[in-house]
């Protein structure tokens, strides 16, 4: 496997190709830009001429959200073609999966849904990413889920799931800081604790966006993974912390729905800019 040229240690966002036209027309400030891979599995058209446009301009990252690399079943062979495609088509920076699966035989659930971390669950997982390695000939990312229940089954923390799959399988890992935060208000653990035992040297991606607050069936306090708002100010607390042991990292701002115009999406890039340039500011004058 070959390890592609890697995102620039900068923020990014999401590229939503109604946006295309504006961002080939401003060029703003950005490192990066990630789209879905399955928004760009067509056979053509506007959609695959603007990211190739968009990719002459900006480095790429290609982030897959149906694979169901979590499935208690083979991945999609049609679907692995397709992104095999992609990849040559576009060359991006850095391939992304989720730790979550999402269809079942010949159904698609539009979710990612949540695995029991177990033994058998591990080792499934981990040849479905060996299966996705060997087909891209390059380590791809994993991304930490949100999750809204766990099973009685998992015998193995989440922190020490993704750090097996990632020295097993050699991938690296997506660290989603909003994923931490909805997970830890969702399950009532501390999230800087979940981040002091993540494996934080194989993060080459980091993932910030908003999460709705809502309320579960008893009262207590319940956050959906709605990518439709601002970072929340505990999420900018988080990402602070990692960034002070890990320093620069590639960043993207995901929002995903009730979307606001591109300018407003780099604004939220550049605070996560500011946010690492303020945290890495002591260390920096130090070594001066």
């Amino acid at each position: 496997m070959v390890r592609a040229a890697a995102l620039p240690a900068r923020s990014g966002i999401g590229l939503k190709l109604a946006h295309a036209r504006e961002l080939l027309a401003s060029r703003p400030d950005l490192g990066f830009l990630e789209v879905h891979a399955e928004n760009l599995m067509g056979a053509g058209g506007p959609p695959c001429a603007w990211a190739a446009a968009l990719r002459r301009e900006y480095p790429l990252a290609l982030h897959g959200v149906a694979l169901s690399l979590g499935a208690d079943a083979p991945l999609d062979p049609a679907h692995l073609a397709r992104l095999v495609a992609l990849c040559r088509r576009y060359d991006p920076a850095a391939v992304s999966e989720h730790l979550a699966w999402s269809s079942h035989g010949p159904f698609y659930l539009n979710d990612l849904l949540p695995v029991a971390y177990d033994r058998p669950t591990l080792a499934r997982v981990a040849a479905h990413i060996e299966q996705l390695q060997r087909a891209l000939a390059r380590p791809i990312l994993l991304e930490n889920p949100s999750t809204y229940l766990r099973f009685q089954s998992s015998c193995l923390d989440e922190v020490d799931f993704l750090a097996e799959l990632s020295r097993t399988t050699g991938c690296g890992l997506l660290l989603d800081v909003n994923n931490v935060w909805v997970s830890a208000v969702n399950h009532g653990f501390d999230p800087f604790a979940y981040l002091e035992r993540f494996p934080l040297e194989r993060v080459e991606e980091i993932h910030l966006a908003g999460a709705a607050p809502d309320r579960d069936l008893d009262g207590a306090p319940l956050l959906i993974d709605a990518h439709d708002r601002p970072v929340a100010d505990p999420v900018w607390a988080l990402y602070a912390f990692v960034i002070a042991r890990i320093g620069p990292c590639p960043t993207l701002i995901e929002w995903d729905n009730d979307v606001p115009p591109p300018a407003r999406l780099v604004e939220e890039a550049a605070r996560a800019e500011a946010v690492a340039r303020d945290v890495l500011a002591p260390s920096i004058e130090r070594a001066a």
